[in-house]
C-alpha cells in the first residue's frame, strides 16, 4: 500500500458564519489512532492518524456542540475507532456503524449502549469490493428500534439500486446527496433523479453536503467557493427541510490533492440554508431526531 496520506487542513480558517446553539457536525470520521486502531487489511487507503481529540477541537473551532461520527471505509468493519471517540466526547457524540451483515443481534445492542445509531451500506467500488444487496436487507431487519441505514453511492447507479433501497424497511439517509453532478444546475437530471427518489417515500433524507468533492475543479467544477454546489443544492434543502442533515465530511478521506478548508465548509452552510428556520433543522432539529431520541437498545424493527 502506498504511504499515508493527509487529507486535512492543518489550520482551517475560522468561520464568518456562526451556526446555532446545539449545532451538530453530522458527518464525520475518525482514522486510528493505527498503533491502538489499525486499519482494514481491506483498506484503499492509509490515512495518517485523525483521532478524537483532533476532531472535537476541530467541532470547537468552528462553533459546534455534537458530532456524529461515520465509521470510515478504511477501518472495515471494525468499529473500534468510532465507538473509541464516542466514549471520549461526553455524550457529545453518536455515530454509524459499518457491520458484517452477519452481525448477532447481542452485538448489534452493543453497539446502540455504544452510542451506534445507524449503519452504512458502501456502493462506492473504489471504496468497496462487494455489496451483497441481499444480506444488507436481512441485517437492515434486524436493527434496533430508531436506528437508520446509510448509503453512499453516485448518481449514475441511483436507478439501479432502487429495487434494494425501496425493500429497506428502516429509514434511509443518503450520503452526499449520491453524489449528483451539481454542474447539472438545480434542474439538472441527476437532481430530478434524487428528488424522484425523495418523493417515493417520507422517510428518505439526505446529507446536502461535501461541495469539495462535487463541485471540485477535477470533476469539472469551479471549486472554493463552489459556486455550482450552493446553486443546486439551495432549492433541495428549501423543497425538503425536515429531512436534511449536516457535516464537514473532516478529515475528507481521498481529497488530499484538493483539500478543503474547513471553515469554508461552514461558510456554505447560509448559501444552501439562507433563512435561521433552515439552518435551525438542518443543524439541531434533524440530526437531534435522528440521533439523540431516547430509544431501548431492546427493541427491534420488523420488516414491512
Amino acid at each position: 500500500m502506498a504511504d499515508r496520506i493527509t487529507s486535512w487542513h492543518a489550520n482551517p480558517s475560522k468561520p464568518k458564519f456562526t451556526p446555532p446553539p446545539g449545532a451538530v457536525d453530522a458527518h464525520c470520521h475518525v482514522f486510528g489512532p493505527m498503533a491502538e486502531f489499525p486499519f482494514s487489511p481491506k483498506a484503499k487507503y492509509l490515512p495518517e492518524d485523525a483521532g478524537p481529540d483532533m476532531l472535537f477541537a476541530l467541532r470547537d473551532h468552528l462553533g459546534f456542540e455534537k458530532n456524529v461520527i461515520v465509521q470510515a471505509s478504511c477501518h472495515g468493519t471494525d468499529n473500534s475507532a468510532t465507538l473509541h471517540a464516542i466514549a471520549a466526547s461526553e455524550g457529545k457524540a453518536r455515530g454509524v456503524a459499518v457491520v458484517d451483515p452477519a452481525i448477532s443481534e447481542d452485538d448489534l445492542a452493543a453497539l446502540h449502549l455504544g452510542g451506534i445509531r445507524g449503519i452504512r451500506f458502501n456502493f462506492l467500488k473504489r471504496l468497496v469490493d462487494d455489496a451483497p444487496k441481499d444480506k444488507f436487507l436481512e441485517v437492515a431487519s434486524r436493527l434496533p428500534k430508531g436506528w437508520h441505514v446509510v448509503i453512499y453511492f453516485e448518481a449514475d447507479i441511483l436507478e439501479e439500486l432502487r429495487p434494494f433501497m425501496d425493500a429497506i424497511p428502516v429509514p434511509i439517509v443518503v450520503d452526499h446527496m449520491g453524489r449528483p453532478d451539481v454542474t447539472q444546475g438545480p434542474d439538472g437530471p441527476d437532481m430530478k433523479a434524487f428528488r424522484r427518489f425523495l418523493d417515493s417515500r417520507d422517510d428518505i433524507w439526505f446529507k446536502p453536503t461535501c461541495p469539495d468533492r462535487l463541485d471540485a475543479i477535477k470533476e469539472g467544477g469551479k471549486g472554493d467557493p463552489w459556486d455550482n454546489f450552493a446553486a443546486a443544492v439551495a432549492p433541495l434543502v428549501a423543497d425538503y427541510p425536515a429531512r436534511c442533515i449536516w457535516g464537514t465530511d473532516w478529515p475528507h478521506p481521498n481529497m488530499q490533492d484538493e483539500i478543503p478548508d474547513d471553515g469554508h465548509l461552514v461558510d456554505m452552510i447560509p448559501r444552501i440554508a439562507p433563512t435561521a428556520e433552515l439552518q435551525q433543522a438542518l443543524l439541531v432539529d434533524n440530526p437531534h431526531r435522528l440521533y439523540w431520541a431516547d430509544l431501548s437498545a431492546n427493541s427491534r424493527v420488523t420488516a414491512g
